[in-house]
């Protein structure tokens, strides 16, 4: 089996949509199932960042399995086209915990991503607003983790989506919304009742989503202007 690409996007996603994921508090997630709207709360903030993932064993690690944040206990599975995954891939540029080069040796060094969502996080530090200010979509390569958040040698994408595009991507991006903080819960419950667990017995049980490699346009800019290309 042929060694995983040091940088790779990596998702499930089906002929139309791809998956993404990202944590909010319980008003914001609520009213979004709900009305299948990521801004139907009037929580929602467009005035800052936010990140979105496609791999489900970061989102985990991010969330502490949706236990991490009370102001991030919502995991959301957000389905879009992959046109308009494309797209932000295409206007992307590597923010500072990436590298142009396909390896990088500071890069595993360097600050990580701070979540910014539409909602209240449990803290605000400069960083955050520095973040904020940061024009442009930004890509962040971080390393990619196993479903029992051990790190792998190998980079997980991330999006940030900016101020400027958040009413878009709220409104006009998002095609379906799905709670998924559930199934995170349950994942992180056999995991600890059965530590022997195999991944595979993980995606039989609807815990773990089959993610594959997904396929940016071959000749794309952005796949050199990310990283993605030596």
């Amino acid at each position: 089996m042929a060694a995983t690409p040091y940088k790779q996007i990596r998702a499930s996603y089906d002929d139309e949509t791809i998956t993404v994921y990202q944590a909010y508090n319980r008003t914001i997630a609520s009213a979004a199932v709900e009305k299948q709207q990521l801004d139907a709360s009037p929580a929602f903030r467009t005035s800052r960042m936010t990140w979105i993932k496609p791999s489900w064993a970061w989102m985990l690690y991010r969330a502490g399995y949706s236990y991490k944040d009370p102001g991030q206990e919502r995991i959301l599975a957000l389905k879009m086209k992959h046109a308009d995954f494309i797209w932000l891939l295409e206007q992307g540029v590597l923010s500072s915990a990436g590298s142009t080069s396909s390896r990088s040796p500071t890069a595993e060094n360097a600050p990580s991503e701070v979540e910014l969502e539409g909602g209240t996080s449990g803290t605000t530090t400069k960083m955050q607003e520095q973040k904020q200010k940061l024009p442009g979509v930004r890509i962040q390569w971080d390393p990619e983790r196993t479903v029992r958040l051990e790190k792998l040698p190998y980079r997980s994408i991330q999006i940030g989506i900016p101020a400027a595009l958040s009413e878009r991507w709220a409104r006009e991006l998002v095609v379906s919304i799905e709670d998924v903080t559930q199934r995170a819960r349950d994942l992180k419950r056999v995991l600890d009742e059965r530590p022997e667990v195999t991944e595979q017995e993980l995606v039989e049980m609807g815990l773990v989503p089959v993610e594959r490699p997904f396929e940016i346009p071959k000749g794309s800019e952005a796949a050199v202007r990310l990283g993605m290309v030596d």
